[in-house]
């Protein structure tokens, strides 16, 4: 079966791909979607239902809240996108470092991996907020530096592996230096399940934004995120349930529409799956 067919035949990827297709059409296209500012006040509208003005209600200062998530969406696909990349960045740079080289390379490395890992994540990184501006670049760097080692240990066993190949060994006795090889021959042949990391990165990082954000030390008001909605909500939550459950069902939707998208762009890419 060819890798399209199997693209078409698995209904969840397809799923997750449009949902991650429709957030990025609200992302970009922001300022054409809501029908209002962000910031847009309007007093004479506090905490309204959902209504054929506000599609999905006002909040406590009377703005939309349709306009708010539609530009909160922005914030999850940069804090998703550029803080999985910098994780990634980080891991293939020192997986592909210790895979190729191994010895004394790779054990520093690995202890390294390991000491990270022994530190809860989230509680990691609000350690570090707390010394820090509360800003979206601050968050997205430090979600970044904090969410390398799988990728780094999926670079790594790919080198261990490939480092063994004819074309690597081949490039080695010419006389190709290792920088060369590692960027030439080796990364090209580990990016299949790099890229897989990569999806499924985005959705954690959505996930730890919103819930930085919740808690306060993600993106500050009056920046419109879907953390902080849910936040602003929750005083209110007894007389408008739409503050609370809009922002939660973008945010599960949307961290399933990754996750779905992912594995099955896992399942995709398999080599033990192309024979099926």
């Amino acid at each position: 079966m060819s890798v399209l067919q199997r693209i078409l035949h698995n209904r969840l990827m397809l799923a997750g791909a449009v949902v991650v297709a429709i957030l990025f059409v609200l992302a970009v296209f922001a300022p054409l979607i809501a029908p209002y500012e962000p910031g847009a006040l309007d007093t004479s509208r506090v905490l309204e239902p959902p209504s054929a003005a506000h599609l999905l209600g006002t909040d406590g200062l009377g703005r939309d809240v349709f306009t708010r998530m539609v530009y909160g969406a922005r914030v999850s696909l940069l804090v998703g996108f550029l803080s999985a990349g910098l994780a990634v960045l980080i891991g293939v740079a020192l997986g592909a470092v210790a895979g190729y080289f191994g010895g004394w390379t790779d054990a520093v490395i690995m202890r390294l991996v390991d000491i990270m890992l022994c530190f809860p994540s989230f509680f990691l990184i609000l350690a570090v907020i707390a010394y820090l501006d509360a800003s979206i670049w601050n968050i997205m760097i430090v979600i970044g530096i904090t969410s390398w080692m799988g990728v780094c240990r999926l670079v790594r066993a790919e080198f261990l592996a490939l480092k063994k190949r004819e074309f690597m060994v081949a490039a080695e006795g010419l006389g190709v230096g290792p920088l060369a090889i590692i960027v030439r021959h080796g990364l090209p042949n580990a990016m299949a399940p790099v890229f897989v990391a990569f999806i499924l990165g985005v959705a954690g990082a959505i996930l730890t934004e919103s819930g930085l954000s919740y808690l306060g030390l993600g993106v500050q008001p009056p920046d419109p995120s879907w953390g902080n909605m849910l936040t602003e909500g929750k005083a209110a939550i007894e007389v408008a349930w739409w503050l609370s459950v809009y922002p939660g069902c973008a945010i599960l939707v949307t961290v399933l529409g990754y996750n779905l998208l992912g594995e099955g762009l896992r399942d995709v890419l398999d080599p033990r799956l192309r024979n099926r």
